[in-house]
């Protein structure tokens, strides 16, 4: 789906435990780069954020960045920009209010013509509110799209492979009746050019 390949630059967004970094600095080979952000104020949340970074950042291939969660740090003439679980993070109430459209602007100017922004969040409720991030820590599809496609961004793409008609999507990610079963969305954005 994210069309990923050998020699490619990708910057893994506000990457958690970095499994997405280990499995495309595996995937782009030594030609490649990948940058991993982890937001400054999500490694002041949590000191394992921090280890995780350090850790990624320690394969050859890959470049750890820590930043101010409005102002990510990503290189020029990037082919894929991708975050899993985490842009609704965007809309924390940790994060200023034009926080996603920040981010969103700062990854179209990083991504070469033609790269891809790829989005996997969880579902929130059809026209659920931004704060569902804060209470369900899910967004509403409608909603990515709508920001991200203000941003100048092409709608690519998108998948239902990670949905799961059993979620009432009003439920914590977290709570334990639906931890690791949520329904998930998969969005693919092109840049112009």
């Amino acid at each position: 789906f994210a069309q990923v390949r050998p020699g490619q630059k990708i910057a893994d967004m506000i990457i958690g435990g970095g499994y997405f970094t280990r499995v495309f600095a595996a995937a782009v080979g030594p030609e490649g780069r990948v940058t991993a952000w982890q937001p400054a104020e999500f490694i002041a949340f949590q000191a394992s954020y921090g280890e995780s970074l350090t850790a990624v950042d320690a394969l050859a291939n890959v470049d750890g960045i820590r930043s101010p969660i409005m102002s990510p740090d990503f290189p020029m003439g990037l082919d894929l920009a991708f975050t899993a679980q985490n842009y609704h993070d965007l809309h924390l109430n940790i994060a200023p209010a034009d926080t996603a459209s920040r981010v969103n602007a700062a990854v179209f100017a990083a991504l070469k013509p033609g790269g891809l922004y790829v989005i996997v969040d969880h579902h929130a409720v059809a026209g659920a509110p931004l704060t569902a991030a804060d209470t369900v820590h899910r967004i509403d599809i409608e909603a990515v799209k709508r920001e991200v496609l203000a941003a100048g961004f092409v709608l690519d793409g998108e998948s239902d492979i990670l949905a799961n008609a059993e979620d009432p999507r009003t439920a914590s990610v977290f709570d334990a009746a639906i931890r690791g079963r949520t329904s998930q969305f998969m969005l693919r954005f092109r840049k112009p050019g």
